[in-house]
């Protein structure tokens, strides 16, 4: 009996480091439970530059790509190459997504709705605020955009370039009820929720971006890193007994939004979820 010929697609992950990534379990399966073939590659680019960027990027058209996902360091860099921005994109001011169609790049995001989603799942639908949002790069853009349409929640944003902080209050601003703070506990003073938007905490890295002792067990903590899946945060947040929300969720929502621009196709969230766990179950020690 022949084989029915399946529908083929290319897709991939630009960053440094990504050998960690889950994207290529997730995605492989759920095109596989669609009766789909992807292959998902990984493009690991240490200190890509403007000039590296533009290269590899001006390949997606060549090389016969669905599209790729942008994780850090580049989710901001690779704007300027792009032929055009979502609505999304353009809100966070990054891209995490980028979709090849007819020959043009076409950049999204999807950590906003996937945040605001695996959010929502997690801990109902009017989390509480005010919320300490730490972090005002890619991820925590994303988060910063989601939080201001469940509206209500007064977003308290802090990073240690302050710029940054002060700039993504700007940009919400008229949007949402925003503020930068000078410090970690100026932000998580009465806070009902903490977001944790930076790498910190993602392996080989061991520490936290706030310390245990501004934790509490009536806050509840949501992390974006996947690498562990309980990252020191998590850990001490958990300890205390407040309520927590790994970067599974995060992960797995953003993928399925991804897989839709990808595709086309409504992509299986159990299949999404079981690639997402078989990828961390390969990585565990044994």
């Amino acid at each position: 009996m022949v084989e029915t010929r399946r529908q083929r697609v290319l897709l991939g992950l630009i960053g440094a480091p990504i050998a960690h990534s889950a994207s290529p379990r997730m995605h492989e399966a759920a095109a596989e439970a669609l009766g789909m073939r992807a292959h998902y590659q990984l493009v690991e680019v240490a200190g890509a530059g403007p000039d590296l960027l533009r290269t590899l990027l001006a390949g997606l058209r060549h090389l016969g790509f669905a599209g790729v996902n942008v994780t850090y360091p580049y989710k901001e860099a690779v704007m300027p190459f792009l032929d055009a921005l979502s609505d999304d994109a353009r809100a966070v001011g990054a891209v995490n997504t980028i979709v090849v169609a007819e020959g043009r790049l076409v950049g999204h995001n999807t950590d906003a709705s996937g945040f605001a989603r695996a959010l929502l799942r997690t801990f109902g639908p009017a989390p509480r605020g005010p919320v300490a949002l730490v972090g005002a790069g890619g991820v925590g853009k994303a988060a910063a955009v989601a939080l201001a349409r469940l509206g209500g929640i007064e977003i308290r944003l802090f990073d240690t370039d302050a710029a940054k902080a002060r700039h993504l209050a700007a940009s919400l601003d008229g949007t949402a009820e925003v503020r930068a703070c000078a410090g970690l506990a100026e932000a998580l003073d009465g806070a009902g929720g903490l977001v944790n938007g930076t790498p910190i905490g993602m392996l080989p890295d061991r520490g936290s971006p706030v310390p245990e002792a501004l934790l509490r067990p009536d806050l509840w903590v949501a992390d974006a890193v996947y690498s562990p899946l309980h990252t020191p945060l998590l850990r001490a947040a958990g300890r205390l007994g407040a309520p927590v929300m790994t970067g599974r969720e995060l992960a797995i929502h953003q993928a399925l939004d991804a897989f839709r621009l990808f595709t086309g196709r409504e992509p299986p969230e159990a299949a999404m979820a079981a690639g997402f766990d078989a990828a961390l179950a390969a990585q565990a020690p044994h």
